[in-house]
């Protein structure tokens, strides 16, 4: 997410006539905000109106969405913040430690309209301001809490917080025992905000202030992007997750540095997971480095790999950025073990660790290459993943993609196939591959419960 989409006026942004929110993978503690009885969901499940507290066949509209380990957030076009999944650190904002499988929407914040919204491991955090001004020059408040008061919008690791301000400046904070503060040394203890002031663009010369315009945290990594297009990393690299050919502080990088594999190549978004980072250009193609373990980098269970240790090569890492597909990527977000990619054809692929579901089609454990995963209809805004789950935000802003989410909220047993063969005769590729899907996973013996009877209550 670049600093116009973080800090700049959403308000005047048109929005869609409708928004819809998939979520699908692990359910254990219910962030895929259904109270049912499965674990793991390996078909995305919309969720109806009802959930939110809003009357059915409603025009719902929804501004953002974000995965952390375990619990999921969304922000509704009025500026509400909704949470749900797991509470053990007080990450859902309700002023408990308590669980929830459904949404609810998060009460401290209701004086507030939410920009935007972002998850990390146990935490959550927002950025918002006041519902009601003076007519002066409106306060933008960022508002955090759960595990360590840490967060992960702007963006966030395990246990640390990197935010970017409108001039690019980047100001991070938190803990540091990796360098992934950016501080040029490891520190222990929980550490004050304060702004990175020296990126190493070239090694042979004194670090200088480079302008960043997105950022992204793995666990203990971080990644930015310049207004140039240039990729700096830092903190934990010892699975190549930043895509160093070598490390000038043992597994570490103290302080940014330019990724100079990718030289010549204008990068446009970022995303870091565990330990694995990718990167999207300008013309839609992507790149992965770091741990591949579980299949998050796309290339295979033995591709290439190697090691930052000598006499490794079995290992499954790549300490370089490798150009996994060529062209057509549109968004990208990493889970913790797993990768999401939408294209500009408006098909979603995923890859990675896949046992619950959240990265691929198939009932594997690793998805070694992208697999299309995308039953969602309408246009995809923006992509979420978690530690065992994923999200997607889809918008519907014409009368056809509005007729395809009518359909797709009442498509049933008895009807699914009718709906197939509307959606396929109608041009609807997308609510067509939905109704495919649930065809073929009640064939496989799934249980059905695409569409809940008891008012919006599983």
């Amino acid at each position: 997410m670049d600093a116009d989409e973080i800090f700049g006026d959403s308000r005047s942004v048109s929005l869609p006539t409708r928004s819809a929110v998939y979520v699908w993978g692990y359910n254990q503690s219910g962030q895929a905000g259904r109270n049912g009885k499965e674990r793991n969901l390996r078909i995305p499940k919309q969720l109806p109106p009802e959930l939110f507290g809003c009357p059915a066949g409603i025009n719902s509209r929804w501004l953002d969405i974000a995965c952390g380990r375990e619990h999921t957030a969304a922000v509704a076009s009025d500026g509400s913040l909704f949470t749900w999944g797991a509470n053990e650190f007080g990450q859902l904002g309700d002023g408990t430690e308590k669980g929830r499988k459904q949404p609810k929407k998060v009460k401290q914040l209701q004086t507030e309209f939410v920009i935007s919204v972002s998850c990390g491991a146990h935490c959550t955090a927002a950025i918002a301001e006041p519902h009601e001004n003076d007519g002066t020059m409106v306060t933008r408040r960022l508002w955090v809490w759960g595990q360590n008061q840490l967060i992960r919008q702007v963006s966030c690791g395990a246990v640390h917080v990197v935010a970017l301000s409108e001039d690019g400046l980047l100001q991070a904070w938190g803990y540091n025992e990796y360098g992934q503060l950016g501080r040029g040394v490891t520190c222990e203890g929980r550490q004050g905000a304060r702004v990175i002031s020296a990126y190493a663009k070239f090694l042979d010369e004194a670090p200088e202030l480079v302008k960043i315009i997105q950022v992204s945290c793995g666990e203990y990594h971080t990644a930015a992007i310049s207004e140039n297009g240039e990729v700096y990393t830092w903190g934990l690299g010892s699975m190549g997750q930043l895509g160093h050919c070598s490390l000038q502080s043992g597994d570490k990088e103290l302080l940014p540095r330019r990724v100079v594999a990718l030289d010549g190549i204008f990068i446009k978004d970022v995303a870091c997971g565990g330990v694995h980072t990718c990167a999207v250009t300008e013309k839609g193609a992507l790149y992965a480095w770091g741990g591949g373990q579980a299949g998050q980098l796309g290339l295979g269970p033995q591709n290439g790999f190697f090691s930052c240790v000598p006499n490794e090569s079995e290992m499954l890492l790549r300490n370089v950025p490798a150009l996994v597909i060529p062209t057509g990527v549109q968004l990208v977000a990493c889970g913790h073990s797993h990768t999401l990619i939408s294209t500009r054809d408006g098909r979603i692929h995923g890859w990675g660790y896949n046992s619950y579901g959240q990265a691929a089609n198939e009932k594997s454990t690793y998805a070694w290459y992208p697999s299309p995963v995308d039953w969602c209809v309408g246009e995809v805004r923006k992509l979420a993943a978690g530690g065992g789950h994923s999200a997607v935000l889809t918008d519907a802003c014409s009368l056809k993609e509005l007729c395809e989410f009518r359909l797709a909220d009442h498509v049933t047993l008895a009807n699914v196939s009718e709906i197939e063969d509307v959606a396929s005769r109608t041009g609807s590729d997308a609510l067509a591959r939905l109704c495919e899907r649930l065809r073929v996973h009640l064939l496989d013996g799934g249980d059905f419960d695409y569409e809940d009877d008891d008012d919006g209550k599983t």
